[in-house]
């Protein structure tokens, strides 16, 4: 919504090329967001195994995430929330480091400190976050406000959901950044349930993006189910931040078709009959069937990739499952850089009684 008080509609794309988007481009896109979806069903078979302790999943939300995630550069910052592991993959974080995450061994790049499905990768500026809704949205700020600061070109990505706009964050982020016209992009995937909160118990506003008109700056509503729609707001939204413009809010509405994780029944307070609607416009299909329409796609090539990325899944559950646990010495690193000398006298005991005591 822009400063008249009238929501701006993302027109319909017709065809990717007047998006920049090549046909690889357009395809790599496709197989990310079927990666997302074919990992989350791997994912959860393993939680339910007791492989892995728990699991969220971006199921029916592929096209907000792939759709944001690829208009972004290399040098800019992804503050995520619990459904952007995509964002990562696409990036670079390799697929068993992914996995490795949600077992907290050796190979896990955050040591088994946080919780499953709290992705970190410094390598691809995907920053740590946090379960405590909302609070990524000021870090994505100051970041931001940093690199205005500095005259870097950087632009920050900040993630959330539905119910992070009614969190304290929510107003102290969005302020800020329409005060000082910091160059970052709120991402806001409205999947319409908290939880077990609807949206119409989130919020009285016609919409989420009418937010942003309070702050002083530009929210767009967009179908986020479409890849494509998603990609071009996010596109006019980093290009905007990045030439110093100031920020944009963007509402991506979409659905989450599974549980809101591995800990949640969504039976028992969402209508069967809403699940099976949304499940219509699936965008998976939908981003199907557009390609199958410029003739860059088939269901034959559909299947041979749905079997080259089980094999990949495989392969890296398989080489992050067989990494040692962590060293009992990580326990007391990454705090300080000189260790004081209550902390030094305390590992020292520990590991001795490790060593007199070695796991079973």
């Amino acid at each position: 919504m822009g400063k008249n008080g009238k929501h701006i509609q993302t027109p319909s794309v017709q065809d990717h090329t007047t998006l920049g988007l090549s046909d690889d481009e357009l395809l790599r896109m496709y197989r990310h967001m079927r990666l997302s979806r074919l990992l989350d069903e791997r994912m959860m078979r393993l939680q339910r195994q007791g492989r892995i302790g728990f699991y969220g999943t971006a199921s029916g939300e592929e096209a907000a995430v792939v759709g944001s995630g690829a208009p972004l550069q290399p040098d800019d910052w992804i503050f995520p929330a619990l459904r952007q592991g995509a964002v990562a993959l696409m990036r670079g974080m390799p697929l068993e480091v992914f996995v490795a995450q949600c077992i907290g061994n050796s190979l896990d790049v955050a040591k088994g400190r946080q919780m499953p499905v709290h992705y970190a990768f410094r390598a691809v500026n995907f920053v740590s976050w946090s379960s405590c809704i909302a609070t990524q949205l000021p870090h994505a700020v100051g970041m931001a406000y940093a690199a205005h600061l500095k005259g870097d070109a950087a632009v920050a990505m900040a993630y959330l959901g539905d119910g992070a706009t009614s969190a304290g964050d929510f107003h102290v982020a969005l302020n800020f950044a329409g005060v000082y016209q910091t160059p970052v992009v709120f991402f806001c995937q409205n999947n319409q349930w908290a939880i077990s909160v609807p949206l119409a118990q989130q919020t009285a506003s016609d919409s989420i993006a009418a937010k942003a008109q309070g702050y002083g700056f530009e929210g767009v509503r967009v179908d986020g189910n479409d890849v494509l729609k998603v990609f071009e707001a996010t596109q006019k939204a980093v290009e905007k931040a990045r030439a110093g413009k100031g920020p944009t809010l963007i509402e991506a509405v979409t659905y989450r078709m599974g549980s809101h994780s591995s800990s949640d029944d969504p039976t028992r307070y969402r209508p069967d009959e809403e699940l099976a609607a949304w499940q219509q416009k699936d965008p998976l299909t939908r981003f199907f069937a557009y390609l199958k329409n410029e003739q860059l796609w088939t269901e034959t090539k559909d299947k041979k990739l749905t079997e080259s990325l089980n094999d990949q899944i495989s392969q890296a559950i398989k080489t992050a499952e067989a990494a040692p646990p962590l060293a009992a010495e990580t326990l007391f690193t990454d705090v300080y850089a000189t260790p004081p000398p209550h902390l030094a006298q305390q590992s020292k005991v520990q590991l001795a009684f490790l060593k007199d005591h070695p796991p079973a």
